[in-house]
């Protein structure tokens, strides 16, 4: 039997994928903490730690180095800022990254946590994406994506 006290799931409490963990995290019974900021709005209440601006200020990084980074524009930079800034907290504080997305042909990941999946990748912590297309889990092996047998 596994201990669920040594588990808990980091998510901002969005709908979709980060509601589903939510839900099925608190059915198996881990820790769930959902980070937001003042004005954001969650689906998910559950455990909720409000980042200060000083916190969020943290995860700040400019909007055109994510742009290049991922291989798109952000229309609305200014808005989805606290956003990338509330991801750095969900994978500092994470030890291992499950992401829901599509997997681009450049490797990064299109879908609400792409940016997640490039933090884990940049900072080494161990990242599985359920990619939507190919209906499969795939793990970065720090070179490329692997199927998950």
């Amino acid at each position: 039997m596994i201990d669920t006290s040594k588990y808990i799931l980091y998510s901002g409490g969005l709908k979709g994928a980060e509601t589903e963990f939510g839900i099925n995290a608190e059915k198996w019974g881990l820790r769930e903490i959902n980070f937001s900021y003042k004005g954001h709005h969650m689906d998910r209440v559950k455990d909720v730690c409000i980042l200060t601006d000083e916190e969020l200020k943290q995860g700040d990084i400019s909007m055109a180095i994510v742009s290049r980074h991922m291989n798109r524009t952000y229309a609305e930079a200014e808005k989805i800022r606290k956003v990338i800034q509330s991801i750095f907290h969900i994978v500092n504080k994470g030890q291992q990254i499950f992401a829901v997305g599509w997997i681009q042909p450049d490797n990064t990941v299109k879908g609400g946590t792409g940016w997640a999946v490039e933090l884990a990748k940049f900072f080494n912590k161990p990242v599985s994406v359920f990619d939507q297309d190919k209906n499969s889990w795939f793990t970065w092996n720090g070179s490329e994506w692997v199927p998950d047998l």
